[in-house]
């Protein structure tokens, strides 16, 4: 597999660096080894104040053999469920919003009954609301992600241009048996949360979710290359997304070209590692919402993730603490085939966004969880570096 360059460079405002990064090689050396672990191909972007370090390794296409590069955009996963919660919060900011306010009296008939006074904007941001993941319903194949036998790619292939309704979606999600009573801890990470509010940003504004993200909060952040896809394809230059989920497709396949309905305001964004850390980064500093939005956002509270693990969650935000006690805020990301995760430490200086094109490598054992891989060991001492977390 070939290696593409990594770079050093100054800020954009053209500053002598002053920060502290880790040493390059050893960034180089921490990827080449998720590489050799596994990985089809692994690309980052890792800032400390005004320095920036990008690299990559691997291929992202193992017929041509194409190199990964840095600048490459990605299917970024649940990192859209930062920006749609930036978006909420701005209209809580103008009023039109209430954090605690019922989704009943926004959107009736979508949570009918006692539930829909009973769950709150809030409790839809940080997962707390009770309402299950429509996942396993619309795609009954993956069920065992959630509890149930089945496990093949099936519906990966069926949906692979399917045009979901969203409300339709909702409609899975609601009707399924809740995960907990609303506002109970620990929540349960859902989708459903993220579809119902991205059609409450839609009443509220008037217009679509995807136009007021692009114009608020993309817009706002000055990322050039960061979007809702319109269309199965990506036109801009961008890896081959390889899905092996836990063994069941030998070898992976090809999911690069999809129609993301099935997950749009919750995981739909296309972005490049430097655009995620650029927002981020105007995030944590006051730019996209204020102060006391970036309070609200950052409150958390036990959720339980997809993969059955605990996470401190917020309002679109994961807390993530390191060894070292420091506090880094941002999220992480799943496609079929893609993965992704950005972290911004809590003064804004130190910032790791990562993207790998081959997602799911792990096995299942016969109790039905992952079974260790190298690439799991490779890729927690990348993190583990570029934050300098030693």
């Amino acid at each position: 597999m070939t290696i593409s360059a990594c770079t050093m460079q100054a800020s954009e405002t053209g500053t002598a660096p002053t920060g502290s990064l880790p040493d390059p090689a050893v960034l180089q050396s921490a990827l080449d080894a998720v590489r050799d672990a596994g990985m089809v191909g692994v690309f980052m972007e890792v800032r400390d104040e005004d320095r920036v370090w990008s690299g990559a390794s691997g291929v992202a296409d193992v017929i041509s053999g194409e190199p990964i590069r840095p600048d490459m955009v990605h299917r970024m996963g649940s990192i859209t469920k930062t920006f749609v919660a930036a978006a909420i919060m701005q209209q809580v900011e103008q009023g039109r919003i209430g954090l605690d306010t019922p989704i009943a009296d926004y959107l009736p008939r979508l949570v009918p009954g006692e539930r829909g006074t009973e769950i709150t904007i809030r409790m839809l941001l940080n997962h707390t609301s009770g309402l299950a993941e429509h996942l396993p319903y619309s795609f009954p194949s993956l069920s065992a992600f959630f509890g149930g036998t089945q496990l093949s790619a099936e519906s990966l292939d069926k949906h692979r241009f399917t045009e979901f309704d969203p409300i339709e979606l909702i409609r899975m999600g609601v009707d399924a048996p809740a995960t907990g009573a609303p506002g109970a801890t620990p929540g349960v990470y859902s989708n459903t949360n993220y579809f119902l509010l991205a059609q409450l940003l839609e009443q509220v504004t008037g217009t679509a979710f995807e136009t007021y993200i692009a114009e608020n909060v993309i817009r706002r952040a000055d990322l050039a290359h960061t979007a809702f896809p319109d269309q199965p394809t990506l036109s801009a230059p961008h890896p081959r997304l390889y899905e092996g989920l836990f063994g069941t497709i030998d070898p992976p396949r090809d999911y690069s070209v999809y129609n993301m309905s099935w997950t749009m305001p919750g995981a739909g964004i296309v972005s490049t590692t430097a655009d995620l850390n650029r927002f981020y980064r105007a995030l944590l500093a006051g730019q996209i919402v204020s102060p006391e939005s970036l309070a609200q956002m950052q409150r958390t509270v036990p959720v339980i993730a997809l993969d059955g693990t605990q996470i401190e969650y917020g309002h679109g935000l994961h807390r993530v603490q390191t060894a070292t006690g420091e506090t880094f805020w941002g999220h992480d990301g799943s496609a079929f085939g893609a993965l992704a995760l950005s972290l911004t430490s809590a003064d804004g200086i130190r910032q790791m966004s990562v993207a790998m094109n081959f997602a799911r490598w792990n096995e299942l054992g016969p109790d039905g969880t992952p079974k260790p891989h190298p690439i799991d060991d490779a890729l927690d001492t990348l993190y583990r570096t570029a934050m300098g977390d030693k």
